[in-house]
């Protein structure tokens, strides 16, 4: 039978899938992974699922699909400065146990046919704790700014700063870590590599949706070295989750390919757009991803699956064009103070 030119055939899962969405994907979560320093994988195993990868091939693909983008992501990341590479390594070794128990329990899910239906609702959840936590911290620095402005005393009043606290901890062994500019226990960054090593294994994702603001909230990176640190072990973790889920057979290359030609351009974009918004300006639109997932994620667990192909899409690249701007007005505007200061 033949097959409409903008259907690609899936020899693994046997199935065909809409071609053009899988560039458009790697290409969005090219730019937003470079962006927000994730893999973007929280975006693109919902994608596939909607786009009708069966939820198993959905997560093994796109954890293969993690590890080739964020290499590329992070070896721009590491020229601007913004990879401690001992942090990364610290979270590795917990991050890997955490991937195969994830893994594990996708694997006993399909064999009882709830994989799909799960997996989803707990993408939600995972998605509405970290949509509060966010909002909660984004409210409380724009109070912050707005106080500042009307002539309030704010230097003692900050954002979330649980890190403060767990800095008190004293459990060997103590490193230090030079580019985050900070020193605390081995085991503060090992339990926030575990726990998001269980995530990617189980979801499918890098883990950097929850790592990047625990990097921030709980470890005490500064932003953009939570962003370059993420996508570092992103990469690491990505290479070992595609090997446990090639050696399940749940990995489609093909698709991997198709949307790693997308990623190798949006990558760069999307890293080079965070030398000119820090801060506040990445986790809004951050939050702004969180809720279209999720919103998407729920009509595809009720059947709407079209409707929610378009919204994921139609939104993320309207997100890719914002920080498009974003990029090239920091750097027409780099280049004029570079011409003046020359004149």
């Amino acid at each position: 039978m033949e097959t409409a030119w903008y259907m690609m055939y899936m020899p693994i899962s046997g199935i065909s899938i809409f071609w053009p969405g899988l560039v458009l994907i790697g290409f969005s979560v090219g730019v937003i992974g470079g962006f927000f320093g994730m893999g973007g994988a929280w975006l693109v195993t919902p994608a596939l699922n909607i786009l009708g990868f069966p939820m198993a091939f959905a997560i093994g693909t796109d954890i293969a699909h993690i590890a080739g983008k964020s290499m590329i992501a992070t070896i721009r990341h590491a020229k601007f400065g913004n990879v401690d590479i001992p942090l990364g390594v610290a979270m590795l070794i917990f991050t890997m146990v955490g991937i195969e128990i994830g893994a594990t329990l996708v694997m006993y899910l399909e064999a009882l046919g709830l994989v799909g239906s799960v997996v989803r609702w707990v993408y939600v959840g995972f998605l509405s704790i970290i949509f509060a936590m966010t909002l909660k911290d984004i409210l409380g620095k724009r109070k912050i700014e707005r106080e500042a402005k009307a002539g309030e005393d704010v230097s003692r009043r900050r954002g979330i700063e649980w890190y403060k606290t767990f800095h008190k901890m004293k459990i060997p062994p103590m490193i230090n870590f030079p580019q985050a500019g900070f020193r605390c226990s081995l085991w503060l960054p090992g339990i926030v590599g575990f726990v998001t090593g269980v995530l990617a294994g189980f979801l499918g994702i890098g883990g950097g949706m929850l790592r990047m603001p625990a990097l921030i909230y709980f470890v005490g990176c500064p932003t953009h070295v939570a962003v370059g640190t993420d996508l570092f072990e992103v990469m690491i973790s990505g290479l070992y989750g595609a090997f446990t889920y090639t050696l399940k057979g749940r990995i489609e290359l093909i698709a991997v390919v198709v949307m790693l030609c997308g990623a190798a351009v949006g990558a760069q974009i999307g890293t080079v757009a965070t030398k000119y918004s820090r801060g506040l300006g990445i986790i809004f639109w951050f939050m702004i991803c969180i809720v279209v997932c999720m919103v998407s994620i729920i009509l595809k667990e009720f059947g709407q699956a079209t409707i929610a192909g378009a919204l994921i899409l139609g939104v993320v690249a309207w997100v890719c064009l914002v920080i498009l701007r974003i990029c090239l007005k920091g750097a027409i505007k780099e280049l004029r103070e570079k011409k003046a200061g020359a004149g």
